[in-house]
């Protein structure tokens, strides 16, 4: 039986971030500046992303002068699925949370909003 983890907090920022601009090659400097993370963190999840087949990368082509080449990653088909899929399963979640009654306060000493 295989074990299915739930993708961690950091993995989803870079999924949406990489979803939000589906069409488009970003590369790990500015995943890292725009979801405030440290290279330490958004690298390996962009490995493990591709190994998984979740994002597609390519080698930058026009370099500037002076600049080394710039690995590039984009979201492919099966990780715009794996992104509605999440989406998906956290929209079920949040319908299926139980809602908090808050009562108002009697006179018995009772804490408004806790539950027996």
């Amino acid at each position: 039986m295989t074990r299915v983890r739930r993708p961690s907090p950091q993995t989803v920022a870079v999924l949406d971030a990489l979803a939000a601009r589906a069409s488009e090659w970003s590369h790990g400097y500015d995943l890292c500046r725009s979801l405030g993370l440290k290279a330490g963190t958004v690298y390996p999840i962009l490995i493990r992303l591709a190994e998984r087949g979740f994002v597609e990368t390519a080698w930058e082509q026009d370099v500037p002068q002076g600049r080394p080449p710039r690995h590039l990653y984009r979201l492919s088909a099966a990780g715009a699925e794996q992104v509605r899929e999440l989406r998906h399963n956290a929209a079920q979640h949040r319908s299926r949370r139980p809602q908090v009654v808050r009562r108002p306060a009697s006179g018995s000493g009772a804490v408004a909003g806790a539950q027996l």
